[in-house]
């Protein structure tokens, strides 16, 4: 097992009071388990920046003894300080997890030394396969060519989930950095021209609710190199991944799908709110074909 394949962000299912709904979660797990890749747990699909510390903790452990054994599960792990990500960190090696998902500590913005500095303290302290995070829309700080030179030549730093949105910088980073660095798509309407040059991840959030969609365009283009049939897949699929990357409501329509999909994970913690009623209606047109097809 490791970060090749289709890896499943969860959702974080709530109850009606906002409370944290474990055993739907743990349900959810075990029901992805084995159709895709892997699994990660606190992660921005599950609104980690919006759980406390205990939370993110009991969901760890909750998906870890549900689904622990049966596929590779990633702790998201980023916070605001490098002294809370390694006690987030820890808890993860704790409860069983794989590896770890860390991005740049968001609103802080690190320089880049800075930057470098806090990942090598993660490192040292807690010695797990690492995926780093590049996502500078939502951190302040983008991991740039220096630290990924420096961070390679350690053999825990092993894959990178790309969120930049810039084709430029996923050439840049296949071409120079594809030794090394197992590059896993982090734009997901992006992912056919990631996996054509090169990618043998992908980190898809509405995998929550077609995991055979994507596994299905995963399989075609990376395992047997079939970009025809790729492309043909990623026709039918983008759709709905243009929608969730471009909306500016991507958690809310990944909580949708997986309602579309027969599991109502709730609403999102405020400050996001839902869907209305017509981006309900659109959104369940262009899933629910995708879903028959799996049926």
């Amino acid at each position: 097992m490791s970060f090749e394949g289709v890896h499943t962000p969860l959702v974080t299912p709530f109850h009606a009071d906002g409370e944290i709904n474990h055993e739907l979660l743990g349900k959810h797990a075990a029901n992805l388990a084995g159709r895709v890749a892997g699994l990660g747990i606190g992660g921005t699909t599950g609104e980690y920046y919006a759980l406390s510390f205990d939370e993110r903790v009991r969901t760890f452990e909750t998906v870890a003894q549900a689904a622990g054994g049966k596929t590779y599960l990633t702790a998201g792990i980023n916070a605001t300080t490098t002294k809370e990500v390694i006690r987030l960190g820890q808890e993860a090696k704790r409860a069983g997890l794989s590896a770890l998902l860390l991005a740049a500590p968001y609103y802080a913005q690190p320089t880049q030394d800075e930057l470098l500095n806090h990942l090598l303290k993660v490192d040292d302290s807690l010695d797990m396969p690492i995926m780093l995070y590049n996502f500078p829309a939502r951190t302040g700080t983008e991991i740039g060519d220096g630290i990924l030179a420096t961070l390679l030549d350690r053999p825990n730093f092993i894959a990178m989930k790309e969120s930049t949105g810039n084709i430029s910088h996923l050439h840049h980073l296949a071409t120079h950095f594809r030794e090394k660095l197992v590059l896993s798509c982090g734009m997901d309407d992006q992912a056919l021209e990631f996996f054509v040059w090169g990618a043998k991840s992908w980190v898809a959030g509405a995998s929550n609710f077609l995991p055979e969609a994507h596994t299905s365009l995963f399989d075609a283009c990376v395992k047997r190199g079939d970009f025809a049939t790729g492309r043909q897949l990623m026709a039918r699929l983008l759709p709905v991944l243009e929608l969730l990357e471009r909306s500016g409501k991507f958690i809310q329509y990944v909580r949708y799908g997986c309602e579309l999909a027969g599991m109502p994970v709730g609403v999102a913690r405020a400050p996001l709110g839902t869907l209305n009623e017509e981006e309900r209606a659109a959104f369940a047109r262009l899933v629910q074909p995708l879903l028959r097809n799996t049926q």
